[in-house]
């Protein structure tokens, strides 16, 4: 898009762009009405000890009070007493900022980002079948020359409106889009076919479609032999997923798994995508798998118009994992436990490599552990608002209670930074320079389009400030957003993401640059596994999965399903999306979604409100009574905080391989309120 102030008025023009074709969703369009919101924080705001209340501050006793508690939290406990949680929206030039000055200036191991409750079971999968996580292996304009395109867990209608172009595109050159999804969303209401299982049971429909494709030949044998390894222990085990045993299970006729298999096999070009749907469960990087392993038998990857994708699910979900804001990750998609990676990234920060910590734990163990003997003291928080958005969020809302040092930095006053010591005002999107990545790899340029109001701040100014007060180590480093990408140019250089030949003018000319692009005068890679994976050997990898029962299965006491989900008026844990007029006009309030019969069973009545119980907690929204849902599960959004806070139930049991969360799944019981 493109902004234009006039006489202090900022308004949303639409912009003829690769992707979006000048198409924005309504928060787009309405994205300018926070720049100027009468609840937009401007001065930093400081815990009175007498009162327990926030009040104003200046910015020297908000930063003294933050550097006085990390330095006597860390002499008392340690390093890794202090820990950083950031933000999948935060961009490029601040991630990367964020995770060096956790390492060099915290020198914690104690960083992670609420990306890791979004995208990391596809990225998990991706690396281990491809050797690469990148959400499109190819353009997004592939979509619209699919013959198939199967989507698993998304719903881009609600989610994502302007990619909905392509599908349409797909549809009106006689293309076939199949939809697996619990719910009869807006997408799967567009579909040629709906596969509505019960929730958790993906993965066993993904091996009943490859079992399947085995039996009824549409496997493609020459590239499974030339282009990938360990297919014979995936062909054992999906031998015992007849469609017949997925039915008994998933609920998902046998003709329809049949007629899905058939239109994937029968292609000349197909596509298929998980997102969250798939992907937010204790084993959502098998679920993933599942599907990737289906993909590759079908031959897909590499091929255009053909392949395996994820959706993302942030502003920048994609260069969010890319350059160290992870538990695990170094800036280019590297290893922290690698010591040439180590090494490499320690020259450009000018710290000696057995100095940098080693890796830390995913999002939800760092918050689960806070304030215990075992966890961090501190916490800063970038970007992020889990006591909306983290599972078991009563529970995390609680470990942050316990902190000796809570630091929030936002514009807004999210339920987070409402339980805050020290508040800190930033820059919003419109005010400061940097670039994005999007799904497919395309890094994008933000441009600021005017200063930040008067006491406001950007992160990169704010971490340049308390790594100067904590006492520099290695080289300095910049609050500008140009020279922070040079720095990060440098760091990603050899790296899976490598961004060394990426520069803001050649964005500026291309309309973005796709990574990974390792000289500034030669190719970016828009197109990946033509050739070869990003493997040592260059082959794809095949993993045999099983399907196994959710961590939390219904019994008498907790007989319903509950997943969560999205609106299309409303994003993520709703703190800007709440606050906007026409936002709330068009989602108003959270919602209980189940079906008639289950109603009627229950004795509820549309309008009514109701009580969700689960182990973990409790959360009270209107019903909303609607048969585009089974008869045995409940939905409901999660944008809303306080007592319609539907992560109050959600089941915090992890992937082993990823550290998600199992948001899309727990056992609950309805009671009226």
């Amino acid at each position: 898009m493109i902004l234009r102030e006039e006489a202090g008025e900022v308004s949303v023009l639409p912009r003829q762009f690769p992707t979006n074709r000048g198409g924005l969703c309504q928060k787009g369009w309405t994205s300018t009405d926070l720049l100027g919101h009468p609840e937009r924080l401007t001065t930093p705001l400081l815990r009175d000890p007498a009162s327990g209340e926030l009040r104003p501050a200046s910015w020297s006793a908000a930063l003294d009070r933050i550097i006085t508690g990390v330095r006597d939290i860390q002499e008392r406990h340690g390093h890794d007493a202090v820990a950083v949680f950031g933000g999948g929206g935060l961009t490029n030039e601040k991630a990367y900022a964020l995770g060096r000055f956790a390492r060099v200036a915290l020198r914690t191991r104690h960083i992670d980002y609420n990306g890791r409750f979004c995208m990391s079971s596809a990225a998990a999968a991706g690396m281990r079948a491809f050797g690469v996580d990148r959400g499109l292996p190819f353009p997004l304009s592939d979509l619209g020359r699919a013959d198939t395109l199967l989507l698993v867990g998304a719903n881009p209608a609600e989610t994502m409106p302007p990619l909905v172009r392509w599908l349409t595109e797909q549809r009106e050159r006689g293309g076939r889009l199949i939809v697996i999804d619990p719910r009869v969303t807006a997408t799967a209401r567009q579909a040629d076919l709906h596969l509505q299982p019960l929730p958790g049971t993906d993965l066993a429909v993904a091996n009943a479609l490859l079992h399947l494709a085995l039996t009824e030949g549409y496997v493609d044998g020459d590239y499974v032999a030339s282009r990938t390894t360990g297919f014979s222990a995936v062909r054992r085990t999906v031998a015992g997923w007849w469609p017949a045993r997925a039915e008994a299970l998933s609920g998902v006729p046998v003709a329809d798994l049949e007629e899905t298999a058939r239109a994937l096999g029968t292609a000349g070009r197909a596509i298929i995508l998980t997102a969250r749907g798939a992907e937010q469960h204790a084993k959502g990087v098998d679920t993933v798998t599942a599907f990737v392993n289906l993909a590759l038998a079908l031959g897909l990857p590499g091929r255009p118009g053909s392949g395996y994708g994820c959706l993302t699910g942030q502003g920048n979900g994609q260069g969010g994992r890319e350059h160290g804001q992870k538990a695990d990750q170094l800036p280019g998609y590297r290893k922290i436990d690698d010591l040439e990676a180590r090494a490499h990234v320690a020259r450009v920060w000018g710290v000696p490599a057995d100095e940098l910590p080693g890796p830390g734990v995913p999002a939800y163990q760092l918050l689960d552990s806070l304030g215990t003997a075992s966890g961090s003291r501190a916490l800063l928080v970038f970007g992020s608002n889990p006591v909306v958005s983290a599972p078991r969020a009563a529970r995390v809302e609680s470990r942050l209670r316990d902190l000796d040092l809570l630091v929030v930095a936002d514009f807004l006053l999210s339920e987070t930074a409402a339980l805050a010591d020290v508040v800190l005002p930033t820059a919003q999107w419109a005010e400061e320079d940097g670039t994005m990545t999007n799904l497919e790899g395309r890094v994008l340029r933000r441009r600021a389009l005017r200063r930040p109001p008067a006491g406001v701040r950007t992160d990169l100014e704010i971490l340049a400030d308390l790594t100067a007060r904590l006492g520099t180590r290695g080289r300095a480093p910049s609050d500008d957003p140009h020279t922070v990408f040079g720095e990060l140019r440098r760091a990603s250089a050899g790296g899976i993401a490598d961004y060394a030949g990426i520069s803001w003018d050649r964005i500026d000319t291309a309309d973005g640059v796709f990574w990974p692009c390792p000289e500034e005068d030669g190719p970016d890679s828009p197109r990946l596994f033509a050739d070869r994976f990003a493997t040592p050997d260059g082959l794809a990898r095949f993993h045999p999965v099983e399907h196994r029962p959710a961590a939390e299965e219904v019994c008498a006491e907790y007989p319903l399903h509950f997943t969560t989900g999205r609106v299309l008026a409303q994003y993520q844990s709703g703190t800007q999306t709440r606050r906007v007029a026409a936002l709330r006009r068009a989602a108003p309030d959270a919602f209980v979604e189940l079906h008639p019969d289950l109603a009627d069973r229950l004795g509820l009545t549309d309008g009514e409100a109701v009580r969700v119980v689960s182990r973990r907690g409790e959360f009270q929204a209107p019903a909303r009574v609607s048969p585009t849902i089974r008869p045995d599960t409940v939905f409901a959004p999660f944008h809303w905080g306080g007592q319609a806070r539907a992560n109050s139930v959600t089941n915090d049991a992890v992937d082993p391989i990823s550290g998600m969360p199992e948001f899309k799944i727990c056992a609950v019981r309805l009671e009226r309120a």
